[in-house]
């Protein structure tokens, strides 16, 4: 088990140095899995919030009930429109905004 050595570190050169530089075929799939896991995350915290199943969920977007726990898994993920269904279903909206 590795333990925190409390050193500062530059995150953008520790993950060069595991993953590649940016645009390198070995760190944009690392970048698109982390989005990916990223997203089931908040995905399955916003479900939970909303205190519905993930049976629930899939029955509102029109899904199956498995659908849902490989979204929340990272192992699928879904497209665009998929996405915007369950946040509605969920009685969330999206914001974009210019990044700072």
């Amino acid at each position: 088990m590795q333990t925190n050595d409390h050193k500062t570190r530059n995150y953008s050169s520790v993950l060069a140095s595991q993953y590649s530089a940016k645009g390198t075929a070995e760190r944009t799939k690392f970048d698109e899995e982390a989005y990916s896991f990223y997203t089931s995350q908040i995905l399955l915290d916003a479900r939970k919030n909303a205190r519905l199943s993930q049976e629930e969920l899939a029955r509102r977007i029109g899904a199956d009930k498995s659908y849902i726990s490989r979204i929340e898994k990272g192992t699928v993920v879904p497209s665009v429109a998929t996405f915007y269904r369950i946040i509605n279903a969920l009685g969330l909206s999206v914001n974009i905004s210019p990044a700072l």
